[in-house]
């Protein structure tokens, strides 16, 4: 699989088909090897005698001086630790320096990663990229590699954190020893996923001084905004399955004052490596942001080994959703749920990893008795009073059995009981996980809610789990929005199942239906990252009237859920005028003034046979091929010139739209040699008239929108430090956007 953003082409970082990509540098010889994860292949390295062994790229690759880059790769070696590291190299190819990572741990046989990262030297124009075993003890000592990579750090979208705070393949700057420890780097041998690209390579390793307590904390100061709900996490790799390690999300005023911190301890099963995340709600005065981790009554010489550090705003289990996260996930928690009545009682469910929806963890609510008790959360604020409101919960019979009764309570500012909104009591269905809900319309004074639980334990010892806790206001479930000045539709799919995949066609008059796009080609069978789904359909027709169905689809291909939405037609607007769509680059879309349609063509290959004695020919015909023609449209501005050129530079597949009536179908065409001209000799005239050779082409299935995968401006001020940061690794706004570096 390619790596987004790998400057190595696929072949040198996967080593399938071959290992060409690479050569040996010191005391090796390469072959190819089997077994790999990313494909079979992997780059086999054998010693040629004792000592060191490397292999590095064949080619050179650009960089920009005091640019930040990061090299990885997946390693393998039974019997020596490994290493990595970027070789930077002069215009002239010379070697600068190298920038080695941390040597592994030990040896292991287990695939694991291995990473560095670090600033290119002032003087640097080129990088290679060096794997190493370290060290031999003789000849024929075998090492493996794959997945390698090389270009701008990964780091987590939306993250207030640099990319050496949160993945410390640069150093240990972003981390201070704030009490009682010492801070080094370690590379231990974690087995990642292979398209996990955030985690691996070194961890922080924060050694306990003296017995007592112990922590670590982040050096950068993110600014965060008052009343805004943060989420924090970090991977976490305790010394022992005992030992009490926390990350903690903390607030800072203008003066570095700490305002709050919000702890959140690990529930370790063992040794291992384990996200714990922690969630608060800036208070006021909040200027500035920080994480920290660390240990509680560790012991001398212990480590906490933490990795992967994020600060982000939290997210919404559902799109909406008034519910905080530390009510929702139980991640740290019960949060604010309280037993109004009753015997019952609330605790997480731990260790970490046994049981949830979201995240690793979820909250069990017990009862040592067959009797009823009312479970209520914190209240909540919202707004539309009046307007209907759904809270959702998933809940899992663990024991015993259990009778429900789901509400949500309503109260003014003052906290003053405006009633509930409640549905008949019934059994919780088991087995397994179910998501479960309740509708209710706000009183017209109604500030806040609450979701209320009325719980009959069916039996003895009876224990629920609850996770992914959710109240939103009611949307309509479908959606649609014309947008006749760029000529496109939105669409807005809510209350999806996450579990499902989604498939969604656009549908004529007649009842003819197409695949819509999305932002990996035509949405058919895509799996859902939330449960809201929006799309902008710049392949709608002009004119027409159009409405679109989406079908969700379990594991198994069972339609679980469908949507229809209401029709909805785009204007054409002026009859003269025509669009040219990139559909994979809709930014570049071109509405152009036609000068004369096109006089079609239709080829066709044939051979001929002149057979003695007859006088027709034998003719042995392919089928007819699509249309072909010439399109003459004008620009009028050297603006528009420009976007013509733009949307001509790619060479992709575009869409080429008119007015209906026009005689003309909405067409995929391929655009052959282009001509400009001037319609007249006078040098400052504007307008140009300009022949495009068309060819029919079929509708592209694979090509996906481009998009900022979710990237904002808080991504470009934590990457770059300064404009001139930008400007130097960016050729155009368009690559800003995309995040396209050059050399990437």
């Amino acid at each position: 699989m390619a790596i987004t953003g790998n400057f190595l082409s696929d072949s040198t970082s996967s080593m399938d088909p071959s290992i060409s990509g690479w050569t040996a540098k010191l005391n090796s010889t390469l072959t190819k090897g089997t077994g790999g994860r990313v494909g079979d292949g992997t780059l086999s390295m054998k010693s040629v005698a004792a000592g060191e062994m490397q292999a590095r790229t064949v080619a050179s690759y650009p960089v920009i001086p005091l640019t930040e880059y990061e090299a990885f790769a997946d390693a393998s070696g039974a019997t020596v630790p490994e290493r990595i590291g970027i070789r930077w190299l002069t215009a002239a190819s010379t070697e600068i320096s190298i920038s080695w990572s941390v040597t592994t741990t030990t040896a292991s046989a287990t695939w694991h990663r291995i990473a560095v990262a670090d600033l290119a030297p002032a003087t640097a124009a080129y990088a290679q990229v060096i794997l190493s075993s370290m060290t031999p003890a003789a000849a024929n000592v075998i090492g493996a590699f794959e997945n390698a990579y090389l270009g701008l750090p990964f780091r987590t979208t939306g993250n207030l954190l640099s990319a050496n705070t949160e993945g410390l393949e640069r150093g240990t700057t972003g981390w201070l020893n704030e009490l009682n420890c010492t801070l080094s780097r370690q590379t231990p041998m974690v087995q990642w996923a292979a398209d996990w690209y955030l985690g691996g390579g070194h961890m922080l390793a924060m050694t306990v001084t003296g017995g007592g307590n112990a922590s670590t904390r982040t050096t950068d100061f993110p600014q965060a905004s008052p009343g805004v709900e943060y989420l924090g996490y970090a991977y976490l790799s305790p010394p022992t399955s005992v030992a009490t390690t926390w990350v903690e999300l903390r607030f800072y005023d203008g003066a570095f004052a700490q305002l709050a911190a919000t702890q959140s301890v690990l529930a370790a099963p063992g040794t291992g490596v384990y996200r714990q995340r922690v969630s608060a709600v800036a208070p006021a005065g909040t200027v500035y942001a920080g994480l920290a981790a660390g240990i509680t009554s560790g012991s001398a010489a212990q480590v906490l080994r933490v990795d992967n550090a994020v600060i982000m705003v939290a997210p919404k289990i559902r799109e909406g959703s008034v519910v905080p996260y530390a009510d929702s996930s139980f991640e740290q928690g019960v949060g604010g749920w309280t037993v109004a009545s009753g015997v019952a009682t609330l605790a997480r469910v731990t260790p970490w990893g046994t049981d949830g929806l979201d995240g690793s963890y979820c909250m069990s609510v017990s009862s040592a008795t067959a009797t009823t008790s009312v479970i209520r959360s914190a209240k909540f604020p919202i707004s539309g009073a009046g307007d209907a409101f759904t809270a959702e919960y998933g809940m899992k019979v663990q024991a015993g059995g259990w009778n429900l009764t789901r509400t949500i309570r309503w109260y003014d500012a003052a906290n003053v009981d405006l009633g509930t909104s409640s549905t008949a009591s019934a059994a919780v269905p088991s087995p397994n996980w179910w998501l479960l809900s309740v509708n209710g319309t706000a009183p017209a004074n109604a500030t806040q809610a609450a979701i209320e639980w009325t719980l009959t334990a069916t039996a003895t010892s009876s224990v629920l789990r609850v996770d992914k806790v959710s109240l939103w206001e009611t949307l309509p479930q479908a959606t649609v929005v014309g947008n006749d000045t760029d000529a496109y539709i939105t669409v807005t799919l809510r209350e999806l199942d996450t579990t499902s995949t989604v498939t969604v066609w656009r549908v004529r008059p007649d009842g003819s239906r197409t695949l819509v796009r999305g932002e990996t080609g035509l949405i058919e069978n895509k799996t859902l990252a939330s449960s809201v789904l929006v799309i902008e359909d710049y392949e709608a027709p002009l004119g027409v009237s159009v409405y679109y169905y989406a079908e969700t689809k379990n594991s198994s291909g069972v339609i679980t859920g469908t949507r229809t939405t209401a029709t909805v037609t785009l204007d054409p607007g002026d009859t003269e005028m025509a669009w040219l769509k990139d559909p994979g680059n809709p930014q570049r879309n071109l509405r152009v003034m036609v000068r004369r349609a096109p006089d079609w063509g239709r080829p066709i290959s044939q051979t001929e046979f002149r057979v003695r004695g007859r006088r027709n020919s034998v003719i042995h015909s392919d089928v007819r091929g699509g249309l072909e023609g010439d399109l003459s449209v004008w620009t009028r501005t050297d603006q528009e010139r420009a976007a013509l050129h733009w949307i001509l530079d790619s060479g992709n597949t575009l869409l080429w739209q008119a007015a209906p009536g026009m005689g003309v179908d909405d067409m995929y065409v391929n655009v052959g040699q282009a001509g400009e001209a001037r319609p007249t000799d006078f040098a400052p005239e504007l307008w140009r008239a300009w022949t495009l050779p068309l060819r029919q082409a079929d509708m592209p299935v694979t090509v996906g929108i481009t998009g900022s995968a979710g990237r904002t401006w808080q991504d470009i001020l934590t990457e770059n430090a300064t404009w001139g940061d930008l400007l130097s690794k960016y050729a155009t706004w368009e690559d800003v956007l995309f995040n396209r570096p050059i050399g990437g």
